[in-house]
């Protein structure tokens, strides 16, 4: 890639920032738009121009500035502030490198007197202005290196510091959380799994009782069987599509009554696949009918549920948040794949499905998944390498000369030259997240929040494996495979000397990610279209328009992962070629600012798991901390340095770091420390309110009265300590 060509990319992509800038500037005052650039507020009931959203285009800036972590806590949560003090953790790391990585390396690069044949340079010998600038442009054994080495040791340190800080920072966020006052269900059940069958004689509800009265007798309230819902819930499901049918086709038909006839046009439909096929009958009608008749038979499928389809696993409620807080983290049973208790997810976060899964079959299936996930990284290695040679502007004339007279146009070919390859990147990064999250829900994981952490590991070691390792080998296999087929043992020679070769399609790589990519977030124009189409030609209902518009969660599985690349690609070159820590300085204080606008007023988080995902955000901070360490030892080796292995303690250091903070934090984030736990609510918890949290909607029926549910519904309850 030329300087045209990378200048073009950064204005350009500049360019669309900017107009994506003014279309939110301009859309988002409009009042039919508020339920796309206001929908948290509107949902809490809190007026959307409330903190300076009616004042000038730029005051969401001030506001986002403005704004505490409490407020951010109190908007979206506790798992949303964890994620900005991910953010400006990764931003102070780069910042204060920058601070002294770029007024002395640069000088140290530029200032180097020599010939460029024999040199490694960041563009292959095209962008020289940039070769002037990196390590590539610094002779081998040239003491020089030793600013460089330094240089690694102090990012190395900055980060450790601040990562540190984080660290306890989040775990007072965590502990803050959990003292809180407020009554939360979860707080007061364990999820007990890997029953052992139940003694003759006795039910399932009556084994789980007397087992945890005979441990709690003082504090055990009640227990839940879970249940095999899956004809409930297909009933129940398909009573709630008549309900919302029935309340369409009256809408459809008041509405025909104020713009047609005075007695209005009934509507109908066709009763056959998907309304396409069948007879015709009136709607208002038909789905009357269906509700009259799926009410009973829901009814008759709950109380059969209850009686006859019990699984070995199990809600166990306490008066006391003390006792689930020690019972989930302690042995019950002498045989491991017995009576296994670990702390209640969020009603809202529970895989009912998963809870039934054996202890056993859940560790062959982890194995299974880890399998097919090594699989798929390997097998999408051999795409995206093969896209990122391939689309380079060389080789697509060289394999495809057809396009030859279109790549000669200037403009097309700066074009192709500056997206090209990024663009291909990013759709093929697309399509992964929904199989990983699949997957993660078939190891038998039993709450939402930690599938997603399972497929965010996943998805993270995906994208360095084959974005950031494939994209520079690949590119440098292409290149040079003639010469490794000469001379195999100059084959990590040849790798470690190319890392500053590929330095220009990162740069542009996140240029395009935080222009554009947070362009297209602030301005929410994809959502924006999606929601008038929808409006105008599909919606009927309020409940159709809301569902339309409602915005979800930050979707941590695939954000943060694409961070951890950026931070993984800013930190393997910020001593390569310094000038990518700027690049990450933006994407990260810009990513702070518009998605603390969008935590504020946007999103709605779908669980709360009080900060649960920091232990991982943190170590794969440290393993792209560690390939940093790595990969600059290897370069350094290529640079013929004799001094290199003086980076072997670092990456010791590194470990030991990881080490240490895994068994001074991580406890805490697996399990509830009693002490938090034992603090004072500011009210008595009403135990039968917790209870019905955990009753499933297919299970719930004004008619099915409480001794109904005897049968899977403990009716223990006792007085007890309400810590």
């Amino acid at each position: 890639m030329d300087f045209s060509s990378f200048l073009t990319s950064l204005i350009t992509s500049f360019a669309i920032f900017v107009v994506l800038m003014a279309v939110f500037a301009r859309l988002s005052r409009r009042p039919g738009n508020r339920v796309i650039y206001y929908p948290n507020r509107l949902l809490k009931g809190v007026d959307p121009l409330d903190g300076g959203a009616s004042r000038g285009p730029f005051a969401w800036i001030h506001e986002a500035l403005a704004s505490s972590e409490q407020d951010v806590i109190a908007a979206s949560g506790v798992d949303t502030a964890v994620y900005f003090v991910f953010l400006s953790t990764v931003l102070g790391i780069l910042a204060l490198s920058g601070i002294v990585l770029l007024p002395v390396l640069l000088p140290v690069a530029a200032t180097v007197k020599t010939s460029h044949k024999s040199l490694n340079t960041t563009s292959n010998g095209t962008f020289s202005d940039l070769d002037k600038l990196s390590m590539g442009n610094v002779e081998e054994k040239s003491s020089r290196l030793w600013a460089f080495l330094i240089a690694t040791y102090w990012l190395s340190i900055v980060a450790y510091y601040l990562l540190w800080k984080a660290y306890k920072h989040v775990s007072d966020l965590r502990a803050a959380a959990l003292m809180s006052p407020e009554v939360r269900a979860e707080q007061f059940a364990v999820l007990v799994r890997d029953i052992p069958p139940a003694p003759e004689g006795q039910s399932r509800k009556e084994q789980v009782d007397s087992y945890f009265k005979s441990i709690y007798p003082d504090t055990f309230y009640r227990s839940m069987i879970v249940t095999n819902n899956e004809e409930a819930n297909k009933i129940y499901e398909e009573l709630e599509g008549c309900k919302k049918k029935l309340v369409r086709a009256e809408t459809i038909y008041a509405e025909s009554k104020t713009t047609g006839k005075p007695e209005g046009t009934r509507p109908t439909n066709k009763t056959g696949f998907l309304g396409l096929i069948g007879t015709k009958v009136d709607s208002i009608e038909y789905y009357s009918e269906k509700i009259s008749e799926l009410t009973p038979k829901l009814e008759a499928e709950q109380k059969a549920t209850l009686r006859d389809k019990q699984q070995a696993a199990a809600l166990v409620f306490f008066t006391s948040r003390v006792t689930a807080a020690s019972a989930a983290q302690s042995l019950h049973a002498t045989m491991l794949d017995n009576w296994n208790v670990m702390d209640a997810p969020e009603p809202r976060q529970v895989i009912w499905t998963n809870l039934t899964i054996k202890f056993f079959e859940r560790q062959l299936r982890q194995y299974i998944i880890y399998i097919i996930v090594a699989l798929i990284i390997f097998f999408f290695m051999i795409p995206i390498t093969f896209v990122s040679a391939f689309t380079t502007l060389q080789n697509l004339k060289k394999y495809l000369p057809f396009l030859k007279p279109i790549v000669k146009i200037a403009a097309i070919r700066t074009v192709l030259e500056a997206y090209l390859p990024q663009i291909a990147l990013i759709v093929f990064l697309a399509l992964l997240p929904k199989l990983l999250l699949f997957l993660s829900k078939l190891e038998g994981i039993p709450s939402q929040s930690h599938i997603e952490r399972a497929a965010s590991g996943k998805y993270f070691y995906f994208t360095v494996l084959n974005v950031f390792i494939g994209v520079t080998v690949g590119g440098t296999l292409f290149a040079t495979f003639k010469t490794i087929e000469k001379d195999p043992n100059s084959l990590l020679t040849v790798l470690a000397a190319s890392l500053p070769g590929n330095a220009t399609f990162f740069l542009t790589f996140v240029a395009l990610k935080f222009f554009v990519g947070y362009g297209l977030e602030l301005s929410r124009i994809v959502p924006l279209i999606i929601f008038h189409l929808k409006k105008k030609y599909l919606c009927k209902t309020e409940a159709e328009i809301k569902e339309a518009w409602y915005p979800g969660d930050l979707g941590y599985a695939t954000r943060v992962p694409g961070d951890m690349l950026i931070v993984t690609i800013t930190l393997c070159y910020s001593i390569i070629a310094p000038l990518i820590i700027p690049f990450g300085v933006v994407y990260f204080g810009l990513g702070w600012l518009i998605l603390r606008n969008q935590a504020l007023k946007v999103y709605v988080p779908s669980y709360e798991s009080y900060g649960r995902m920091w232990p991982h955000m943190h170590m794969r901070i440290l393993a792209a901390l560690l390939l940093y360490q790595l990969t600059m030892l290897a370069y350094f080796g290529a640079k013929k340095f004799y001094y290199a292995p003086f980076l072997v303690p670092l990456i010791i250091s590194t470990l030991i770091f990881a080490y240490v903070c895994s068994q001074k934090f991580y406890r805490f984030f697996s399990n509830p420390a009693l002490e938090v736990a034992s603090h004072q609510l500011k009210e008595t918890p009403h135990m039968e309110r917790i209870f019905r949290t955990y009753v499933l909607p297919s299970l719930c029926s004004e008619k099915v009265e409480d001794d109904q549910f005897e049968d899977a519904l403990s009716q223990v309850s006792r007085a007890g300590s309400f810590a």
